[in-house]
């Protein structure tokens, strides 16, 4: 697999969208998650950048991205 290199995540209310970027630039995940599924899927990527869309329960989300990583 590809390094990856940043992840979007689309904040709303019940299902968040995920994209993943390769260092090549391609999109090599893209998917929806629930909210009990997005600790999981940040304690199963490796470090990188996060783009977190900007609402008021960004700074959640961000800190809890931080704590693995």
């Amino acid at each position: 697999m590809e390094k990856i290199t940043a992840i979007g995540l689309d904040l709303v209310k019940s299902v968040f969208q995920v994209h993943v970027l390769a260092d090549s630039g391609d999109v090599v995940v893209r998917r929806a998650l629930r909210r009990p599924q997005v600790p999981e899927f940040f304690r199963n990527i490796e470090s990188c950048l996060v783009g977190i869309k900007a609402c008021g329960s960004a700074y959640y989300w961000a800190n809890l991205a931080k704590l693995f990583g």
